[in-house]
């Protein structure tokens, strides 16, 4: 059986590879319980999240990863996120028939871009025109371009899960020996390239690991969970209310006698009345009261 929910990171001793391994299949199910994707859709989904969650474990932060492509496509919008926490969402919005996979007749025209929200201090963007075959060769562009590390993604997804399989050469520095870690880039890609879709599904990890990589010492690093949990809340709507102004969303209350929101990833309901509003402005201005000590 498969490591479901799990990433696993993994490093081949005394090489400068590192490599993850993702087996999402809970957080896949509630990801398709919350829309009807047409089945192209989902499979460039599926490859998303499991991609998504690859991605972010390859930083060392506390804070989330966003991965989104806008396109002028029939797929014209996905968005994954991944947190630190392991807390995973993702959407995607499409109109008409959307092709079989190929990057340029899914989404047109298009564009990725990463973004980093750390808890703590400014986000930061990466952003790269769509290219290649598959959302793997967008991503491994990505890493070349504005990482300038060599990595190969392997993602597959069906109706049940969906996984990923993420293999990196690390820096390097001045005193490496770059011809023998190029030699051993080069032999754990070969081998990492024999894998296959039903074996990145349905094989536990400590099972691939063998039989891609018998001949070398592997470490093998404590399973990650990942969950769906999204982040909308009550407060965070309330908050986007009072960023809005009084003003106009009194006059949204005065027009429509009630503000009604419904969250784009987990369809959570929020409907915000006249004592609502007048309650949440309320409370943002009444002064703080500084504590005192007797």
């Amino acid at each position: 059986m498969p490591d479901n929910d799990r990433l696993y990171r993994f490093i081949i001793e005394n090489t400068h590879v590192r490599g993850e391994i993702v087996h999402l299949d809970a957080t896949w199910q509630a990801v398709l319980d919350r829309a009807d994707y047409p089945e192209n859709v989902r499979t460039v989904l599926g490859e998303a999240l499991a991609a998504c969650a690859l991605l972010a474990a390859t930083i060392k932060f506390k804070g989330s990863l966003i991965l989104q492509i806008r396109g002028d496509g029939p797929l014209h919008l996905l968005v994954v996120q991944t947190t630190s926490a392991g807390n995973m969402r993702a959407i995607a919005r499409w109109k008409g028939k959307v092709p079989e996979h190929n990057l340029k007749n899914i989404f047109g025209n298009g564009q990725m871009v990463m973004t980093v929200e750390p808890d703590e201090g400014e986000a930061y963007q990466g952003i790269i025109n769509l290219q290649g075959q598959h959302l793997k060769h967008a991503i491994e562009a990505y890493f070349t371009q504005s990482e300038q590390l060599n990595t190969q993604l392997w993602l597959t997804t069906n109706d049940e899960s969906c996984a990923g399989f993420l293999l990196q050469e690390m820096p390097q520095s001045i005193t490496d020996d770059c011809e023998k870690n190029d030699e051993a880039w080069q032999k754990a890609n070969h081998l990492a390239a024999t894998i296959t879709d039903e074996e990145l599904l349905d094989l536990p990890v400590t099972e691939v690991l063998h039989r891609l990589f018998h001949q070398d010492d592997v470490r093998l690093f404590d399973a990650e969970p990942l969950c769906f949990r999204c982040s909308c809340s009550r407060d965070r709507i309330s908050n986007m209310l009072l960023s809005l102004g009084t003003q106009e969303v009194h006059d949204i209350i005065e027009e429509q006698g009630n503000i009604s929101i419904d969250c784009e990833f987990c369809n959570a309901h929020y409907e915000f009345d006249k004592v609502d509003v007048e309650a949440i402005f309320a409370a943002d201005s009444q002064p703080e009261v500084p504590s005192t000590r007797h």
